[in-house]
């Protein structure tokens, strides 16, 4: 499952545009994000950037606070446990997917 700030219709087009085979879930105005602290606000500089490129949070997201949420990854268990948790302000440094299956495997009963 993976959770944007996007508005639920422009998750819904992702889904099919890229053939998404797991729940795209929408966290209005980062509502859960900030719960974990995760939001972090897009500078000016780096604003103008996005609108180069065709990126404008206020359209997909629904609001003009141009935040996102941190990329992060949890494992949490039936119990509302966090098992394992993940965050890198850098969206390209990710986990190992050996790395999260072992973690999972030890979950396991």
């Amino acid at each position: 499952m993976t959770i944007s700030p996007q508005q639920a219709g422009f998750n819904r087009e992702l889904i099919k545009e890229k053939h998404l085979n797991f729940d795209l879930l929408s966290d209005p105005g980062n509502r859960v994000a900030e719960t974990y602290g995760l939001v972090h606000a897009i500078p000016e500089e780096l604003k103008q950037v996005y609108l180069q490129f065709g990126i404008d949070l206020e359209k997909y997201n629904g609001d003009d606070s141009w935040t996102l949420p941190m990329p992060g990854r949890f494992i949490i268990d039936r119990s509302g446990v966090i098992r394992y948790a993940e965050v890198n302000p850098d969206y390209t440094v990710r986990p190992e997917p050996e790395e999260v299956i072992g973690i999972l495997k030890e979950l396991l009963p």
